[in-house]
């Protein structure tokens, strides 16, 4: 059995960073954040793909936006979160009539009559998954290896470290390590894909600062913002008010030195330059006809991805990993008032990115995702939820075998009996994934290309998983 080691997963990563600075004749900690240097790169692809993590930060509800619809479950969530036939005061719980616009109708019913609906303003996924185009996966969180509620109970298993932390529970989800970690799966990714893209640079791109997700061993988070490449200031514009200033800056900063480190400097200094440009060039030819939502983070995230995606050929790039993200979901309090203003958020945005996919001809080529810090308490706290573990997540793209359910419908409950139908809950309605972060990520991956022998480089805990109940591979993509 593998267990989760993260101090090993970091080692690693620093050893194999040191190791090649070496021969470069330096292994200092500066150097390392530095070096574009990397391994070979076992994953080779001849057509173009693309994984777009969408993270909400602060931990989703995921009662709320996956909404158990059928009139038995409805009544139990009801009862549990108050005030269910019209949100009265202190509930937190969603009216039925107001879910029936967003209903889900699967291909493949749910077993006992199970049911569920999106978010009232979740109107543009709801139609996504109505038509094929995207799926549901229940109840999925971290977990290090399969685990029932008496072994969690018991501590007789390993679990996942920092259960219910924010900042913890992120890097969890994206590394499979807590806060600290230096690589992210996003990135491993990344790693294998390397040598598919003309210019590797542009591999992991991040639209929302730094993140883990997207750290690989060899592969570099290159960041962006909404209106592309971040320039160097000093090198664009004037100083001053005068080009010649700015060309005698421009020498300065990118000219070789006999000093090893300051000529590391200039030579990445040189090459965000040199990048920025590249970007600026390949979006200076993009128009999307697609129209995005405006005053809307997460859309204007999207956008510039798509827009990166259009210019995939200027840059070089077959395979590409991208992070967008939206804060705001750590509802204590007002979740019934401030929710629906994020929901609404990230229907918009990422039913907008799936038709600008289907405007470039990539929709079968693109998957975007959701994932989040956890999942919340089904149990109210009066005018929100608390920190959970497990929740509901959404998979869009062409390629997804859509309009269809994948995990197990956990029962609508916040106790934590011994009746056999309460075994995915440690109380407070707390969900006890019954699918992992790294099934998640492995089925994403395999579709992206990577092979199952690579596939413990990426995730560490894979080999954990695998059979009936916990496949690799849960299925919700087309194959390759």
């Amino acid at each position: 059995m593998h267990l989760l080691q993260p101090q090993l997963h970091t080692r690693r990563a620093f050893l194999r960073r040191s190791t090649q600075l070496g021969l470069a004749g330096t292994a200092l900690p500066f150097a390392l954040n530095l070096a574009a240097v990397g391994e070979a790169a076992a994953l080779t692809a001849s057509d173009y793909k693309a994984l777009v993590c969408v993270f909400l930060y602060g931990g989703n509800d995921y009662a709320n936006t996956v909404v158990t619809y059928d009139e038995a479950s409805y009544n139990r969530y009801s009862a549990i979160r108050g005030g269910g036939a019209g949100q009265t005061a202190g509930g937190i719980a969603l009216a039925r009539a107001a879910l029936a616009p967003t209903l889900l109708t699967p291909d493949t019913p749910l077993p006992g009559g199970r049911q569920y609906a999106l978010h009232p303003a979740m109107g543009g996924l709801a139609g996504l998954f109505n038509t094929g185009k995207a799926a549901v996966q229940l109840n999925v969180g971290p977990l290090v290896v399969p685990l029932t509620r008496a072994q969690y109970t018991a501590k007789t298993q390993p679990i996942p470290p920092r259960l219910f932390s924010h900042n913890d529970q992120q890097s969890v989800w994206q590394s499979s390590s807590p806060e600290g970690s230096t690589v992210g799966w996003g990135g491993s990714i990344g790693d294998l894909a390397l040598s598919s893209n003309g210019n590797s640079l542009f591999t992991c791109i991040s639209v929302t600062g730094n993140a883990v997700f997207l750290s690989g061993s060899s592969a570099i988070q290159y960041q962006v913002g909404t209106n592309g490449a971040v320039a160097v200031n000093g090198v664009k514009n004037n100083v001053y008010g005068s080009s010649a200033v700015r060309g005698a800056l421009s020498t300065l900063i990118q000219q070789p030195r006999t000093h090893l480190m300051e000529n590391e400097y200039t030579r990445v200094t040189a090459r965000s330059v040199a990048s920025s440009d590249q970007i600026g060039s390949a979006l200076a030819g993009v128009t999307l006809g697609t129209a995005f939502p405006t005053g809307n983070t997460l859309a204007d995230q999207l956008k510039t991805v798509a827009r990166l995606i259009a210019g995939r050929s200027a840059l070089g790039n077959q395979r590409q990993v991208f992070m967008v993200s939206l804060g705001g979901f750590d509802l204590h309090d007002n979740l019934i008032a401030q929710q629906p203003v994020l929901m609404q958020r990230v229907s918009e945005a990422m039913t907008a990115f799936y038709n600008a996919t289907v405007e470039l001809g990539v929709a079968d080529k693109v998957t975007a995702f959701t994932a989040s810090d956890f999942g919340r308490t089904l149990t109210s706290n009066g005018d929100g939820s608390d920190h959970g573990w497990g929740g509901h997540h959404l998979v869009v793209g062409g390629a997804v075998k859509g309009r269809a359910f994948y995990g197990i419908a956990p029962p609508v409950t916040n106790t934590n009996t011994a009746a056999p139908e309460d075994q995915t809950h440690v109380g407070q309605g707390i969900l006890l994934p019954t699918t992992s972060v790294d099934q998640y990520a492995a089925t994403l991956a395999k579709w992206f290309g990577v092979s199952a022998s690579e596939l413990p480089l990426v995730l560490p805990n894979i080999g954990n998983f695998g059979g009936t109940d916990y496949p690799v591979d849960l299925g919700f993509l087309q194959a390759s």
